[in-house]
């Protein structure tokens, strides 16, 4: 069974009353050391994001600093017969223009006389490809990767840093 809520009287009411400040200043005091941890903890974040990006200039802008710059070397087009695919009577061409990403000018005195070599190793890679192997981003990021895997064999101990498509053509 239920119990029944016992009557205050007049004497316990007063106390009650008592307490009812010192919780709201309870509560008061709470929310307030919360504020400032909240408050303080922002502007901890605040602050360590201002550092971390001490180095950006004026209009989002990073302030020069003294590094290698990095060098394009264009290669020569490449027009390649593709291996044909199962089942059709002609091979496709690949046209190629590409463009190797070199940390600086002295990987690039380094990766020129090296280039036929490198072209080399392109022509025999590429034609062993299909037209199918190169089909979406997949195709084109795989083709991507093996090229600068086979660049960077061919001008070791230079070393590419990507290998950028100019055009990509298959006809």
């Amino acid at each position: 069974m239920a119990k029944k809520p016992k009557k205050v009287s007049e004497a316990e009411g007063e106390e009650g009353g008592a307490e009812a400040p010192k919780s709201k200043k309870k509560l008061i005091v709470i929310a307030a050391a919360a504020v400032l941890l909240l408050g303080g903890g922002g502007g901890f974040f605040f602050m360590k994001n201002k550092a971390a990006h001490a180095d950006v200039g004026e209009h989002g802008a990073e302030k020069a600093e003294p590094k290698a710059q990095a060098v394009f070397l264009d290669m020569r087009d490449m027009l390649v017969n593709l291996s044909p695919d199962p089942g059709t009577p002609k091979a496709n061409i690949l046209k190629l223009r590409v463009s190797l990403e070199l940390k600086d000018a002295k990987a690039e005195a380094a990766v020129k006389p090296l280039m036929p070599r490198v072209e080399d190793t392109f022509q025999t890679y590429l034609r062993e490809l299909r037209a199918s192997d190169l089909a979406g981003s997949a195709g084109m990021y795989r083709l991507r990767e093996e090229l600068l895997r086979r660049v960077n064999i061919a001008i070791h101990p230079a070393k590419a840093e990507a290998v950028l498509f100019k055009d990509v053509i298959v006809q």
